[in-house]
């Protein structure tokens, strides 16, 4: 059995949510998943409790939580991430950059 970690979607329509799932790779996207181990929220968001001119030059970003633990876990037992979760995993630093997209 071939275990995946990806991404199920959530959210409504041009608002997206993802879960960071481990799951069977057979198994549909937004099926129960065997463990949720972090979100990504790929809307930019802007910081919150600042002052407007603060706000206006203060840059974006996409929330990304993550239990690294967890993943470090699944990695080590021989889950495969897909793409878009590779490119997280890298940006967390659990996972070295690949110039070559995972599928």
């Amino acid at each position: 059995m071939v275990v995946r970690i990806r991404l199920s979607r959530f959210g409504n329509r041009h608002q997206p949510f993802y879960n960071i799932v481990v799951a069977q790779a057979r198994s549909a996207r937004d099926s129960k998943p065997l463990e949720v181990i972090g979100t990504f929220n790929p809307v930019p968001q802007r910081p919150t409790n600042l002052s407007e001119e603060e706000a206006r030059t203060a840059k974006a970003y996409k929330e990304i939580s993550l239990d690294r633990s967890r993943a470090k876990y699944w990695l080590g037992v021989g889950a495969q991430p897909s793409g878009s979760v590779w490119r997280l995993l890298s940006l967390a630093g659990l996972v070295q950059e690949s110039k070559k997209v995972q599928n």
